[in-house]
């Protein structure tokens, strides 16, 4: 379960954040992941709680956004939504594309606790 490792490195991160911002914890972590990303939402979810156990991460929550895939069509220019392990343009049907996104884990945002009552 590599997204262990994968949430242990993101809660470094926010930790990062939370430090430079001298917050006294984080309350929601927006994460955005691709199809091709090769981690599995659903395990990062699970991975979690034992990855912030501990750190000012401990009690937010972690809301993880899904990005579609997206091709350019290298043949008719078109920019389209394509399906897991069907890279094909949208528009033309060509198999000459490029990956536009969809491979990707972004941290999106971070919601800071600067006191009880105030947040970044």
């Amino acid at each position: 379960m590599h997204e262990l490792s994968v949430c242990q490195a993101l809660i470094s991160q926010v930790e990062d954040i939370a430090r430079q911002h001298q917050a006294e914890g984080i309350r929601h972590i927006i994460v955005r992941i691709g199809p091709l990303s090769g981690v599995e939402p659903e395990l990062l979810i699970q991975a979690f709680p034992l990855a912030s156990a501990g750190t000012v991460a401990q009690d937010s929550q972690l809301i993880i956004e899904r990005l579609p895939i997206r091709v350019h069509c290298e043949s008719c220019g078109a920019d389209t939504d394509a399906e897991l392990n069907k890279l094909v343009c949208g528009a033309c049907g060509d198999w000459h594309t490029k990956l536009l996104s969809g491979d990707e884990m972004l941290l999106a945002s971070v919601e800071l606790a600067k006191t009880e009552n105030s947040y970044v």
